[in-house]
């Protein structure tokens, strides 16, 4: 029975494409498979590093950040429990491009470099899982980008509550100062936002948590508040 594997065997079992692959290969999976775990705050896999692998947050959540010049980083995407990242660095034979910080207490799995390319090599379930994931991850890459470059902060705060980013709940489990370390405004720029969305109800604020009240209003504020 799944309920009675560690976490990390667990989750892999739990993938829509695990059980089109060999036995030999899931049992594989099973037992090579494994957690790292980081305090709020720990860069949990420094830019520069060598890549171990593809990545899943098993509880916690991580942002991901990009170093820039000048001493200056950008933090460009949060991961929570549930999703993978990291899949472009597992497919190119270079160091890591980005750091891995922890924003809460996180566990990561860890599918090895070796078993990711099996998969690659041999499971067209795989192979399809992960070319909708990255078609996911290009699509917020580019919006980010476009964002940061065009878009009012009213309107970056409430990009980063859409759907775009956070496909599984709507009650985000997510505190105002993590919130403002990923969309890169300060706690105060944020709570204000929020404030305003509060008022028009589109977010409750419940014990510094956003849950998302009202998506079609999210993404009218979305689109009345674009290139402002």
């Amino acid at each position: 029975m799944l309920s009675a594997l560690p976490p990390a065997p667990r989750f892999i079992s739990a993938q829509p494409w695990f059980a089109s692959v060999p036995a030999a290969l899931q049992e594989r999976l099973r037992s090579e498979v494994f957690a790292v775990q980081g305090d709020k705050g720990d860069v949990m896999m420094p830019a520069g590093s060598a890549v171990e692998g593809w990545h899943a947050v098993l509880s916690g959540l991580v942002m991901l950040q990009s170093p820039a010049s000048k001493g200056r980083s950008s933090a460009f995407i949060g991961v929570p429990d549930g999703e993978w990242f990291g899949e472009g660095s597992a497919m190119k034979p270079e160091p890591r491009r980005y750091n891995v910080v922890a924003l809460r207490p996180t566990t990561l799995l860890c599918l090895p470099l070796p078993l990711f390319a099996t998969l690659r090599e041999t499971s067209l379930a795989f192979n399809q899982f992960l070319v909708l994931h990255l078609n996911m991850r290009l699509g917020q890459a580019m919006t980010i980008i476009e964002a940061g470059r065009t878009q009012s902060t009213e309107h970056r705060v409430a990009l980063y509550l859409s759907r775009l980013f956070w496909r599984s709940t709507r009650r985000l489990n997510l505190t105002q100062d993590e919130l403002g370390q990923l969309v890169g405004l300060s706690r105060q720029t944020v709570n204000k936002v929020l404030r305003v969305l509060e008022g028009m109800g589109i977010v409750s604020l419940d014990f510094g948590r956003v849950a998302i009240v009202d998506d079609e209003a999210l993404n009218a504020y979305l689109a009345a508040t674009a290139a402002q």
